[in-house]
This record gives C-alpha cells, sequence and structure tokens, in this order.
C-alpha cells in the first residue's frame, strides 16, 4: 500500500509540472505529454534495456518482448481503462470528442505510424541487427529535432517568473518519474521471480509480466491525467512511450545484442497484437468520437492476448 500511494503522489507531480511546461513554453500539452512524459515513463523500458548488456544471450528475448508487449499493454489496457475513466467522470454523456490540435494530431498520427510500420517490417524481414537498431536510433533523432523546433508560443503569454522555473520545473518532472519507476521495479520485482521460477520463457515474461510492470508508470501518469482533466496529455504519453519503444528503446537492445535475432521465430505473436492494438487506435482517432464501447473493446483485446500467450504455455 505504501508504494501504491507513493506512486500515485509520484505521477501527480509529474502531471502537473508537464502541464507547466507545456505552459510555460507554449509547445501544447500534446506535444509534452509526447515528448517529455512519454520520455521519462520510458526510462523503465530503456533499463531493461541496457541491463541486456550483461547477459545480451539470455536476456535479448526478455528485452525486445518488453518493448512490443509494453505497446500492447499502453493501448489496450492504459488507453482502455483512460477511456472508460473518462465516461465514468461523465455518466450523462456515454461518449466524447477527442479534442487535440491538428498540428499536434500530425505528430500522434506520426508516432502511431511508426510504432506500426516496424515491427512489421521486422516481422516481413524475419530478422534484426545492430544495423536496423542504428537506423531506429536515427528515426528517433530526427524526429525529436524536428518537434524541438516546434512552437506554438505567442511572445506575452508565460509570466516572466515562471519562465525562470522551467528548469525547476523539468528537474521535478524527471525526479518524480524516476520515483514512479522505481516503485514500479518494487511492486513487479516478486511477480517477475515467481514466474521465473515457473520455467515461463524470457519472450512471454518480457512481453506480459516484465510490460505490465514497466508500463506502471505511464498507466499511473495517465490515469492521473485522465482524472485531472487531461485526456489529450494521457493519449499523448501514450502514444509518444510508444513510439519511443520502437525507436529508441528497441533501437538500443538491437545494438547491444551480440547477433542477429530471429523476430519470424520467437516473436511473430507478440508483434501480430502490436499492430492489431495500433490499428484499432487508428480507427479511434480517425473517427474523433470515442465511447465506453472502445474501452472495453481495447481490454478486451488485452485479455485476448493474454489467453493467446499463456494458453500454449505449459509449466
Amino acid at each position: 500500500m505504501t508504494a501504491l500511494a507513493i506512486l500515485v503522489l509520484a505521477s501527480n507531480t509529474t502531471i502537473k509540472h508537464s502541464i507547466r511546461i507545456a505552459e510555460i513554453t507554449g509547445i501544447g500539452k500534446t506535444t509534452v505529454g509526447f515528448v517529455l512524459v512519454g520520455f521519462a515513463t520510458s526510462l523503465a523500458n530503456l533499463s531493461v534495456a541496457v541491463f541486456t548488456l550483461f547477459n545480451p544471450e539470455e536476456n535479448i528475448g526478455f528485452a525486445i518482448g518488453n518493448v512490443l508487449g509494453s505497446n500492447i499493454v499502453n493501448i489496450a489496457l492504459v488507453l482502455g481503462v483512460c477511456i472508460l475513466l473518462v465516461v465514468l467522470k461523465r455518466p450523462r454523456y456515454p461518449s466524447f470528442l477527442l479534442t487535440v490540435a491538428k498540428g499536434e494530431m500530425g505528430s500522434l498520427n506520426f508516432g502511431l505510424f511508426i510504432a506500426s510500420i516496424i515491427p512489421l517490417t521486422l516481422l516481413y524481414i524475419g530478422y534484426a541487427s545492430r544495423f536496423v537498431g542504428l537506423v531506429l536510433l536515427s528515426i528517433f533523432a530526427f524526429y525529436m529535432g524536428m518537434l524541438a523546433r516546434r512552437r506554438t508560443h505567442k511572445e506575452g503569454e508565460a509570466v516572466p517568473a515562471e519562465k525562470k522555473m522551467f528548469r525547476r520545473h523539468i528537474v521535478i518532472v524527471f525526479t518524480a518519474a524516476a520515483v514512479v519507476i522505481a516503485t514500479a521495479f518494487f511492486i513487479i520485482e516478486s511477480a517477475t521471480f515467481v514466474a521465473a521460477t515457473v520455467g515461463v520463457p524470457s519472450v512471454i515474461i518480457g512481453a506480459t509480466i516484465v510490460a505490465l510492470g514497466t508500463s506502471v508508470p505511464v498507466f499511473s501518469t495517465s490515469t492521473t491525467s485522465v482524472r485531472r482533466g487531461h485526456f489529450d496529455l494521457a493519449l499523448s504519453n501514450i502514444i509518444g512511450e510508444c513510439f519511443i519503444n520502437i525507436t529508441l528503446i528497441l533501437g538500443v537492445t538491437l545494438i547491444l545484442s551480440p547477433s542477429v535475432v530471429d523476430i519470424a521465430a520467437a516473436f511473430s505473436n507478440v508483434v501480430l497484437f502490436s499492430l492489431i492494438t495500433n490499428l484499432f487506435l487508428w480507427y479511434f482517432l480517425s473517427s474523433e468520437r470515442i465511447s465506453w464501447r472502445e474501452g472495453a473493446s481495447l481490454v478486451f483485446l488485452y485479455a485476448v492476448f493474454l489467453f493467446v500467450t499463456f494458453g500454449g504455455f505449459r509449466p
């Protein structure tokens, strides 16, 4: 209970100061959620990727499964729950209009496109190497550079005193996010140990148990955003983390891998579900108006993923 209380407090702090950064810089909550909050909540996945360096031969399946599984968790479970929370807050209105600025919607669509096309390409090629990792890191660096040059700020919007607080807000966001991540690891550690002792394959552990654990930060920050009335921040956080996972995190993982990874043989099931969840989200974004049915469909899809993943496993 103490760990959960710390998790909620740190998540509230992350959201509060992220919104202040959006107001000071004029970048917009959606872009801040996509880049700043998305990167902060991806630190857990990045640490898993870095840990593969100590034993890459055994941990590579664990790390790649975590990247792909995290994206499934983020869209199917986290976004599904967020949609249901929005509807529950307004019981008289069974649906709500998705309000995101046109320029920021472009960022979300591009992030979702990259998160969809890369797994599909890897599944088609059948393998991934260090060269693929370098390409993914290049895509990440290129798009981050483009977003850094984008501004919607108008002169006179921010108070000079608030501008002086900008660095403080940045430090607080990453400090609070680090607390969220550390707490998430503490919560999931025992579950991972139990799964490993039963003999569950590393790919399955990475795509389910660890993916759930590393997605606790984005789940906590996103649901906190929704409760505070910022669904756009939650949506951009989820898509931003998916983009960062599939470019930065997967890129680092592949570069640390000492050999070529057989994607088709070991990860086809996870890749296919990742594509399915992305297609669901594409459809929801195009319809603009979202209801409880979309949220329930996403949560049900994640339940199907767990059933299929563990259905053929025998201890």
